[in-house]
């Protein structure tokens, strides 16, 4: 198949619109010349005369009459689809999925003012999808639209935004025996906890580091998938857990958090996408939302802005 020259299109369009080439050289800025030899290589690519001589002027053949208006939107098209998007997005008439992939901790914690705030586009789907671990294959072959949570290895094409910065906080219930005094690392250390199962089971985490310098090992009576079990079985059993300062507005009744009694680093959360999803209106909408919501969460978290 020969290679189209789509400039012939915006000729067609405008030659069929001024019915001449005179006419046509002047809309176009070309020479009169320059436009004969357009008009040729059309009459070349449709088979078909298009205008012909009718006294001192041309009029179009019928088949140039029938292509008039194809031409006419044909060429409208292309021009939207070659320009940038300055038209504002309607959300009232948006209707599209968008599928992030966060962790159930965070979708706890940030779910439920998400969708408050999506609803302004009711014809918007927000899909939380699990996250096993952190492979950027599925942002890169466009499975998921974002991708929310600490953000490891990324590559160099995409696109990361911080959202906020937070911490960890020891929770318990309100009437666990360790909460009736100083919480220092050995009584915190000598407590039953429930730990989150690492993806990297030999590398000690942020806890266990920081315990280290005393000495110490914490307990870990059961390991859970996530931070939102961690909290129901620590309810339920009377263990201890540790939790992102963010989930903390979504604390159950009768439970009670404290802080560490050692230093552990703060973490960046932030939001991921590929760069084709930059310029397009919905996603830079949704962007917008997740960051809004987030720097709520993450005031209310820390008490501080991000």
């Amino acid at each position: 198949m020969s290679a189209i020259d789509l400039n012939l299109l915006t000729a067609l369009e405008v030659l069929l619109a001024e019915g001449s080439v005179t006419g046509a050289a002047r809309r176009l800025g070309l020479s009169q010349s320059a436009m004969s030899r357009t008009l040729a290589r059309l009459r070349a690519a449709t088979g078909d005369p298009l205008l012909v001589q009718a006294g001192r002027g041309m009029v179009p053949t019928p088949h140039a009459e029938s292509l008039r208006d194809r031409a006419r939107a044909a060429a409208g098209e292309a021009r939207a689809l070659l320009s940038p998007q300055t038209a504002a997005l309607d959300l009232s008439k948006l209707t599209r999925s968008f599928a992030i992939r966060a962790n159930d901790g965070f979708v706890e914690a940030i779910g439920p003012s998400l969708i408050t705030a999506a609803a302004e586009a009711p014809g918007v789907l927000l899909r939380f999808v699990p996250k096993p671990d952190k492979d950027i294959r599925p942002l890169r072959e466009g499975l998921i639209d974002l991708e929310i949570g600490v953000i490891g290895d990324a590559g160099p094409e995409l696109r990361i935004q911080t959202l906020f910065r937070d911490n960890w906080v020891g929770v318990a219930r309100a009437d666990h025996p360790l909460l009736q005094g100083p919480v220092t690392p050995q009584a915190f250390a000598a407590c039953r906890q429930v730990g989150i199962a690492r993806r990297d089971k030999a590398a000690p985490g942020p806890l266990e580091l920081a315990l280290a310098a005393f000495d110490i090992r914490p307990v870990i009576a059961a390991s859970v998938p996530g931070f939102p079990a961690a909290l129901a079985i620590a309810r339920r059993t009377g263990l201890v857990a540790l939790l992102p300062r963010c989930m903390l507005p979504a604390m159950p009744e009768g439970m009670a958090s404290f802080a560490l009694p050692v230093e552990t680093p703060d973490f960046t959360v932030s939001q991921l996408w590929h760069p084709r999803f930059d310029a397009d209106p919905g996603h830079r909408w949704l962007r917008g939302i997740v960051a809004s919501v987030c720097r709520d969460l993450g005031i209310k978290a820390t008490g501080r802005p991000s």
